[in-house]
């Protein structure tokens, strides 16, 4: 069938050639629509869809190899820059599943999606008003109490409260499907903290990467002014005009934490953690290398329950404790409110049509599914008679009850299982709801070179802005691998998708980019917050520590080489070789007067030994994923190349060499981590602390590796490993024509201010660091950590090579330690008791 035969491909742009037509009648011949079920690839008559054969078209267009190439390409990013998820109750993370389709809906029925969404966005906010306000709705019977009440996301505290900023809700989200019928049908409302937006911008990233011809040529609307209509919003809500904005974070280990890192990223703002903020006199404050900082507005991605451990869950770690009391004497905006979510429970959604009504004074456009609360005998009668109502939880609970966190259909249910549901129903009839079974409608995916049909959920997401509500012009897509599902997650079986409204004329280009008139230039030093900087700066020294630990066993690699290289294989130089692996915590006691090259594998697999470099290198990779709003995209690759280049299950097979090219190639990718570091991060107080980790781990590696090899009785061999472990001689042997002597070994490796790899030069370049990094203290006095370097520095100028022996390295070895401390405790604020050193009056 060729392009002009397909129903509707007249209106295609252009002629397909004669492959391409070829293939896309395939396509469309071997697409077989669930029966009864919406498809959105075909209109209500059975025609496919005008904007869904432009985008099949140009596909087409590429060839299966060509296509898949396109496709791996773009999605090398997902892989290269660590966009993931985390299924709830699993460790691991799971790479992000997305589909080479995008969801494409016209911009007409765009139009009415945007209506229906932007409608309920202001019925949500009018009803937490009076639920938190004058409380109308319950004295009048429009909402029975127990609808509210029984609900955990119902927080009592928040009532009688206004709202710093006067809004409640910055950010609704609507889940919506098809229904039979066709039309567009809410299946849940997100008023707690939304996820997905930031999935979303990842989602269109590689999709416009991969087919960025076709997605221009589409007319696909831009999700860039949403994004500035939603920081616009969190930025009304405060007091100044330029206002500190934070993005609270349940951690590393959340769902979603890849994206609230990357919705930080993107907007500006900082990403903080629980232990990060304090709350003083009212007013909420984030911990930063500079002191306390004032925080006007906090974008929470932590739920109510957990925000703070003084009024709700007191075992919650991931909260700010007195951050309730901060919200109720406007010291600080938290979106969305505290409280919000109660509006997620499935028994307010009976009730929604006649709320609307009387609160907008208006129809609702868009229905949700069917439903009928429990706690109501006359709706109590009507799901206990009817097979065909799915029974479920009215309201969201974490607790491990099957019964009360997941539907049931009663018609699926053994005669044991119905008795224990409608047991637990006549006990407490409040917890339940009946609903419509919800069939979802589907859309076309790729599977294996065939266009298949797939159901999903699309999320919509609207932002209270200055102006008004935004809806985004897309949302987030999640579609099932199985032909018939009730609901999606992103758990087994769940892909994404990215979701590109169509416009008919071309559209405007638009970025985040400010008026320049807006924006205030300024150069500060002390935004870091203090668990940034404490991140930063172990990244730095696990890095530098699983340096040292290769160039050790690239030691032991080429002492078993045939080559003149081979000077350290036998003898007390291989011993100390050894004993410093032990001592460094990559290998274990037992070791010693095993095969080199035994050690050498251990050393690097060793998934249980501390000082191991896979050990060191993982450590440095999770460091990384707690501050990945800080790092660039190459870096996390490097990181991550680096990490699987280190993966071996069958160690025991490496070879000499084997290891060797290991050792090196783990080496060329510090080497270019460091280089990324010094020559692309801006030299901001971030960039300081991370280089202050790796001259500090240097310092004290330096110290501990002349310790055990410059000895009185050194061979020629211990003083070469010596140089070797210091990277240092190609600058000895264009130095020192006579050669290897104890005393110029020691002048260069410790106390040569010129060599980039002696303690001297670590200690120089710290002092320039912390000269450059904001004091605290108002009363001139100097600060420990400089005080210490000070110290620390004089004795390394006015020492002398020849009087350098074991005690006294160990004596600046322990100085580094001392200033370590130092630093963590002067920068990075830890606990609830820690505060400034200056008052928090005129704090900024």
């Amino acid at each position: 069938m060729l392009a002009a035969e397909i129903p509707g491909a007249t209106k295609r742009r252009g002629d397909l050639d004669a492959a391409a037509a070829i293939r896309l009648s395939e396509w469309l011949r071997g697409y077989r629509p669930i029966q009864g079920i919406p498809d959105e690839l075909f209109d209500p008559t059975g025609r496919p869809r005008e904007y869904w054969l432009n985008f099949l078209g140009d596909l087409a267009e590429y060839t299966p190899d060509e296509l898949k190439s396109r496709f791996s390409l773009a999605t090398r990013h997902i892989r290269d820059t660590g966009v993931s998820h985390r299924v709830y109750g699993e460790e691991n993370e799971r790479s992000w599943p997305l589909s080479p389709v995008p969801l494409i809906i016209g911009h007409r029925e765009w139009a009415q999606i945007a209506a229906g969404v932007e409608q309920r966005a202001r019925l949500m906010e009018e009803l937490l008003r009076d639920i938190y306000g004058d409380g109308r709705l319950v004295a009048d019977g429009a909402i029975p109490a127990a609808a509210l009440t029984g609900s955990p996301d119902f927080i009592r505290a928040m009532r009688g409260v206004a709202p710093p900023g006067g809004r409640y809700l910055q950010l609704y989200a609507a889940d919506l499907g098809r229904g039979p019928d066709g039309r567009w049908w809410v299946l849940g409302d997100r008023t707690q903290a939304p996820s997905g937006a930031g999935y979303e911008l990842e989602n269109r990233l590689v999709l416009s990467r991969a087919y960025p011809n076709l997605y221009n040529a589409m007319n696909v609307e831009r999700l860039a002014p949403f994004f500035a209509a939603l920081r616009k919003g969190l930025a009304q809500a405060a007091e100044r005009k330029d206002p500190r904005i934070c993005l609270l974070t349940p951690g590393p280990y959340s769902e979603t934490y890849f994206e609230q890192a990357h919705l930080a990223r993107y907007l500006g703002f900082l990403l903080v953690e629980g232990d990060d903020l304090v709350v003083r006199d009212g007013r909420a404050y984030v911990r930063t290398i500079a002191g306390l900082k004032r925080v006007d507005v906090i974008l929470r991605r932590v739920d109510a329950d957990f925000v703070d451990p003084l009024e709700l869950n007191s075992a919650s770690r991931l909260g700010v404790p007195g951050l309730l009391e901060a919200i109720r004497v406007g010291g600080v905006a938290v979106l969305n409110m505290p409280g919000s979510g109660v509006l997620e429970s499935k028994a307010l959604l009976g009730f929604l049509p006649k709320l609307c009504r009387r609160l907008l004074g208006e129809e609702l456009k868009m229905p949700n599914v069917a439903t009928w609360w429990c706690g109501q005998p006359s709706e109590r009668a009507r799901v206990e008679r009817d097979p065909d109502l799915a029974i479920g939880p009215a309201f969201n609970v974490q607790q491990p009850d099957e019964f009360l966190t997941k539907p049931r259909l009663v018609g699926d249910l053994s005669a044991e299982e119905r008795k224990e549901l409608f047991s637990r129903l006549d006990d407490r009839p409040c917890d339940f709801v009946g609903q419509e079974v919800v069939r979802l409608s589907t859309t076309p995916v790729l599977r294996d070179g065939r266009l298949e049909p797939a159901p999903f959920v699309l999320r919509v997401f609207v932002a209270a802005t200055p102006d008004g509500y935004c809806v985004m012009p897309g949302g987030f897509c999640r579609t099932s691998d199985f032909p018939d599902v009730r609901a999606i997650s992103m758990g087994a079986g769940a892909r994404t998708a990215d979701v590109w409204v169509i416009t008919e004329k071309p559209v405007e280009r638009v970025t985040l980019l400010a008026n320049k008139d807006d924006v205030k230039v300024r150069r500060i030093m002390g935004q870091l917050p203090s668990r940034a900087a404490d991140n930063l700066f172990w990244l730095g020294r696990y890095l530098e520590r699983a340096e040292a630990t290769l160039r050790l066993v690239r030691s032991l690699c080429t002492s078993l080489m045939d080559s003149e290289a081979a000077i350290h294989g036998a003898g007390e130089t291989l011993v100390r070789l050894e004993e410093l692996l032990i001592a460094w915590g990559a290998l274990d006691e037992d070791a010693a007067g095993r095969r080199a090259l035994d050690a050498a594998r251990d050393a690097l697999h060793d998934l249980k030994a501390f000082g191991s470099v896979i050990y060191l290198v993982r450590a440095a990779r999770r460091t990384a994923a707690s501050m990945r709003e800080r790092l660039s995209p190459d870096f996390w690759t490097l990181l991550l190349n680096l990490e699987s280049g280190l993966v071996d299950p069958a160690r025991h097979l490496l070879s000499e060499a084997d290891a060797l090219q290991q050792v090196e190639s783990a080496l060329q990718s510090l080497a270019a981590l460091s280089g990324l570091a010094q020559e692309n991060m801006n030299r901001s107080a971030g960039w300081r602390f991370l280089d202050m980790g790796r001259r500090l781990e240097r310092g004290i590696n330096t110290c501990r590796f002349t310790r055990a090899l410059s000895h009185e009785a050194a061979t020629t061999d211990d003083l070469d490993l010596l140089l070797d472990l210091a990277d240092s001689q190609i600058t000895y042997r264009a130095r020192y024509l006579v050669g290897l002597s104890l005393t110029p070994v020691l002048d260069m490796v410790m106390l040569d201010p010129f060599n980039t790899r002696s303690l001297a030069f670590q200690i120089v370049t710290l002092a320039e660091h912390l000269s450059s990094l904001p004091s605290l203290l108002e009363d001139g006095m100097m600060e420990e950590p400089a005080n210490i370097l000070l110290t620390l520095s004089s004795e390394v100028k006015t020492q002398s090579a020849a009087d350098l022996n074991a005690a006294k390295m160990r004596k600046l070895e322990l100085a580094l330690m001392r200033l370590s401390d130092a630093v963590a405790a002067r920068y990075f604020l830890q606990g609830a008791n820690a505060v400034p050193t200056i008052k928090l009056a005129g704090l900024a």
